[in-house]
């Protein structure tokens, strides 16, 4: 044997034992921070105070104050090297009192249905409006029917999520557009307000709000929209089908502010051999107002606050910077996101590595990423270390909101992707509350956020 030969031998043996024992001691690193956030977690109990001291944390209110003021503190208290305040203007808007709502087959017979305003909307008039109402399934749908039978009356939305879709983002996707510009489509054709059908697969009564946008109409066209409840939107269009003439009538008392001052929060664990290369793990401060936002997104922040936690636990120090950012106003503006992608473009800091949480806080299925093929080749390659904690899902696709604006090429931007087919019975409904989360779910989730963040950090990005 040709001495070439033998050191090729030599060589190719070498890299597998490196290898092995690479794999080995990541094994032994993941189990250690699965067993840590499931035996000694602190997610939950974040959540907790959150959820249920704090609460519903829309931009601009004084609970989202309190948000900013509780994750400082927390940030600090981990012991970690940096936290800081990253000022950002944000939207205000005001729901009011309860939205009320009925359906009028006759005067004086009437029923009630659930239903709230959609983020940023205007207000009705004092005590109310009432019209008949033009059932549609979508847009295109508004601008075939014309001004002449819309004129004057209440546009009602009433394209569900499309059940048979199995990925139920992709469902949300093929219908919230209504949601999003209806208002303002509507209001072309001389509608006098809108009604929404809930962004949920589930029948019940809880409506479900969200944003949406007037583009470009001036203050004096703008109309009222609102959404209302899966059961209430059958129930309304059983009616229609019996009588057209059927009215609706809805009273809002909403309100848009000026911009006001907030805060993304940031927390930091310098980098041990490369800390200007940045790594962010975050989610958003802010939620709607119905409920107390704990899967939306109450539960990714507490999971991206404990990888820090999880490190310093388990004695791991980074090579790279770590940060963890909880960002301001995601649901009705995204200026956290923006603000912070800003700073960052203009010290030029360079990140590499950024990981979202906000899917809710259900049992983790893997990772969307967007990157390139030889990033993506190399989560594939870690796919055995994840199989014992049932994490199977690795795909090309989105990452998520807020990190979004940090996207640059070679960038690698994640997102965690729980089990999806419960989220929507909760999202931006009052039903969002700490009692809908389970522990060892969220435990989980944060446990392979951390695994993620690790790997990562440990190989780089290629």
């Amino acid at each position: 044997m040709s001495r070439k030969i033998i050191i090729l031998i030599f060589a190719i043996l070498s890299l597998n034992c490196f290898a092995q024992n690479n794999s080995k001691e990541d094994s032994i690193t993941l189990k250690k921070l699965y067993n840590t956030s499931l035996l000694n977690g602190k997610s939950y109990e974040w959540l907790d105070y959150l959820s249920n001291q704090i609460g519903g944390r829309l931009s601009g209110s004084l609970n989202a104050q309190k948000a900013v003021e509780w994750g400082e503190k927390e940030l600090k208290e981990l012991g970690i090297d940096k936290v800081w305040l990253q000022p950002v203007m944000v939207p205000k808007w005001t729901r009011g009192v309860t939205e009320y709502a009925y359906i009028e087959t006759e005067p004086g017979v009437t029923t009630n249905v659930p239903v709230c305003a959609l983020g940023g909307s205007v207000p009705t008039s004092i005590g109310g409006i009432k019209a008949q109402v033009i059932e549609v399934k979508g847009l295109d749908e508004l601008k075939k029917i014309g001004i002449d039978k819309i004129k004057g009356k209440i546009v009602f939305y009433n394209r569900p999520m499309q059940a048979d879709v199995i990925e139920t983002f992709m469902a949300y996707g093929g219908c919230v557009d209504q949601r999003y510009s209806g208002a303002a489509e509507a209001a072309k054709f001389g509608a006098i307000g809108v009604i929404v059908r809930s962004m949920n697969l589930r029948l019940d009564d809880y409506p479900h709000t969200g944003a949406m946008s007037y583009g470009d109409l001036k203050d004096t066209d703008k109309i009222p929209a609102a959404a209302i409840s899966t059961k209430g939107a059958n129930l309304l269009s059983s009616m229609l089908k019996l009588d057209p003439n059927v009215k609706f009538h809805i009273n809002m008392n909403c309100r848009t502010w000026k911009d006001v001052q907030s805060y993304n929060v940031i927390g930091e664990i310098t980098g041990s051999e490369f800390p200007k290369e940045y790594m962010v793990v975050g989610g958003h401060l802010d939620s709607w107002d119905l409920g107390d936002g704990s899967h939306d997104d109450g539960a990714g922040i507490v999971q991206s606050m404990e990888v820090l936690r999880l490190f310093k636990e388990i004695g791991y120090k980074p090579k790279r910077s770590i940060r963890v950012v909880f960002f301001m106003n995601e649901e009705n503006g995204l200026r956290g996101g923006k603000k912070y992608a800003q700073v960052a473009k203009d010290k030029g800091e360079n990140h590499v590595f950024a990981l979202e949480s906000d899917s809710g806080g259900f049992t983790p299925r893997g990772f969307s990423l967007d990157c390139n093929a030889d990033n993506f080749e190399q989560v594939q390659s870690w796919k055995p270390l994840f199989e014992p904690y049932l994490i199977h899902f690795f795909a090309k696709g989105g990452s998520g909101a807020d990190i979004g604006p940090l996207k640059k090429e070679g960038m690698v931007l994640a997102g965690l992707r729980p089990d999806s087919q419960r989220y929507f019975d909760y999202h931006h409904a009052k039903n969002d509350t700490f009692d809908a989360v389970n522990k060892r779910e969220l435990e989980l989730g944060a446990a392979t956020m951390a695994s993620f963040m690790y790997l990562f950090d440990k190989y780089g990005v290629k």
